[in-house]
């Protein structure tokens, strides 16, 4: 391993949506509002708000469009929002312009069962479901990112092969989406299935449109994060602030690997984030919430 080893990370803040749609209490418009007004002051480059989903599946998402009309970027910070069909698409166009994302997310998952138990349709029936969002996004000027549930280990269908895993990265970007964000929904990834997966997905596509996605479930998370980037060249990864988070239908999943969490372990390894970490728990704690994070429980942390 090559010490000191530099390069830019980027952090995809996924609190405010990842985070916060598994919170059986519903968090108040004013508190979201205030955790994204002061994420962006983190130095984070990209921030997922929302999710165009039904309230009634997923209640925590049901301020979405407010969220978009209260709040706008800072010069330097992106939000996107997750668009699960057409019917999402279109309360998101209802949107004014300015109040807009620039990006919006679609997704699938590398498991029949699961996208059946999540969005009630097969992974082919789900590419059938999104073609129209993607193609709508990309003709009205969006960034389209494909999330890819369960890439590794499935609740239900246990070891997902990493072919399985690439056939659907592939079927996505022919579709046109310009990222993929391959994720550890379950946080069951090892190092080695890790090392296994991107060493397959790697040969075939390139490295700067992947996202990784890490649960700390069984607290690999961000032992994954440093082999994908160290040994892939992978930079963008997501991340949840405090470590909030987990998935409405993969039972037991915990939390995404905490974003103060994360930018330290990068940050003491040599490698800039550009992100500020006390400023992260600072944001994150206006939620009043219990925080998942190491960072957030050692009072006087040892950074040097």
């Amino acid at each position: 391993m090559t010490e000191g080893k530099k390069g830019n990370i980027k952090i995809v803040e996924v609190s405010p949506r990842d985070g916060l749609q598994n919170e059986k209490e519903i968090i108040s418009l004013e508190k979201k509002k205030k955790l994204i007004e002061c994420l962006m002051d983190t130095g984070v480059q990209e921030i997922e708000i929302g999710s165009f989903v039904s309230p009634k599946w997923v209640p925590q998402m049901q301020d979405t469009e407010q969220l978009f009309l209260s709040v706008l970027p800072k010069d330097g910070v992106k939000f996107s929002a997750l668009v699960p069909n057409m019917k999402g698409f279109e309360r998101l166009m209802n949107l004014p312009e300015k109040n807009r994302p620039k990006k919006i997310a679609v997704f699938t998952a590398a498991s029949d069962t699961f996208n059946l138990k999540n969005i009630n349709c097969t992974t082919e029936q789900s590419f059938e479901m999104i073609k129209p969002v993607v193609e709508s996004a990309k003709k009205e000027g969006f960034e389209v990112r494909g999330y890819v549930s369960v890439a590794f280990w499935c609740p239900y269908e246990k070891k997902i092969s990493p072919e399985k895993t690439l056939y659907v990265c592939e079927r996505l970007l022919e579709m046109g989406v310009d990222e993929i964000s391959v994720g550890d929904t379950v946080g069951r990834a090892s190092p080695l299935d890790v090392y296994q997966l991107l060493s397959v997905i790697t040969k075939k596509i390139p490295h700067n449109l992947i996202a990784l996605h890490f649960h700390n479930t069984y607290g690999m998370a961000l032992l994954n994060s440093f082999i994908s980037f160290h040994d892939f060249g992978i930079t963008t990864f997501d991340s949840s602030a405090g470590g909030l988070g987990g998935c409405p239908f993969a039972p037991g999943a915990s939390g995404n690997v905490a974003t103060e969490d994360l930018v330290f372990m990068f940050e003491n390894s040599g490698i800039e984030t550009g992100v500020n970490w006390k400023k992260v728990i600072e944001a994150v704690s206006v939620l009043e919430i219990p925080l998942r994070s190491t960072l957030s429980k050692i009072k006087n942390p040892l950074e040097e």
